[in-house]
C-alpha cells in the first residue's frame, strides 16, 4: 500500500519542523547571549572572577584536563564500576538462586539479611581510607582514629597519663 501524504498534511508537518527549528534556535541563542554576557561581566570586573569565573578561564581549564591523564583515570573509573556493578549483580543473582531455591538456608539467612538490610549502605564500606580523612588524621592511622585525637596517638605517654 503505498498511501501519499496530503498537502495539508505536508505543509502541518512543515509548519511542526519549523516551529521545531526554532525552539532549538532560540535556546542555542539564549545559551549563547549567556555566556557571552557572562564573559564580558568578568572580563569588565563587574563580577568577581575569582568567584564567579569565566567561560574562556573554564574551558582552558577543561582543554588542559588531558594533560593531567585525566582520560586514563576516567577509564580506571569506568572499569572498576563496570566491574563492581556486574560483579555485584552477579553474585546477588546468584545468591538469590540460592535461598529461593533452599528452604532452610532461606529460613537460616533471614534474620541476618532483615539486619544487613535495615543498615545505611554507607556504613558496609571495608574501609575509612576511601571517604577521605577525619579532621584530626595523621599520616599513620589513615583517618581510622575516631577513639583518640590522632595528634596525640604518637605520644604513648599521653596514653598513659590519661588512662
Amino acid at each position: 500500500m503505498n498511501k501519499s501524504i496530503s498537502s495539508e498534511r505536508k505543509k502541518y508537518l512543515k509548519g511542526i519542523k519549523k516551529r521545531n527549528y526554532l525552539v532549538f534556535l532560540t535556546q542555542v541563542l539564549i545559551l549563547v547571549g549567556f555566556l557571552g554576557l557572562w564573559e564580558i561581566l568578568a572580563r569588565e570586573n563587574i563580577i568577581d572572577s575569582f568567584i564567579m569565573s569565566q567561560p574562556s578561564r573554564i574551558l582552558d581549564t577543561f582543554m588542559n584536563l588531558t594533560s593531567n591523564d585525566l582520560l586514563k583515570h576516567i577509564g580506571v573509573t569506568v572499569y572498576e564500576t563496570v566491574i563492581g556493578f556486574l560483579l555485584g549483580t552477579i553474585l546477588g543473582t546468584i545468591i538469590a538462586i540460592i535461598l529461593w531455591w533452599s528452604d532452610f538456608l532461606s529460613k537460616v539467612a533471614e534474620p541476618y539479611l532483615v539486619v544487613l538490610n535495615s543498615l545505611p549502605k554507607v556504613a558496609l564500606r571495608t574501609s575509612h581510607y576511601y571517604l577521605g580523612r577525619c579532621r584530626n588524621s595523621c599520616n599513620y592511622c589513615n583517618g581510622n582514629s575516631h577513639i583518640f585525637n590522632s595528634y596525640h596517638i604518637r605520644e604513648l605517654k599521653w596514653l598513659y597519663e590519661n588512662r
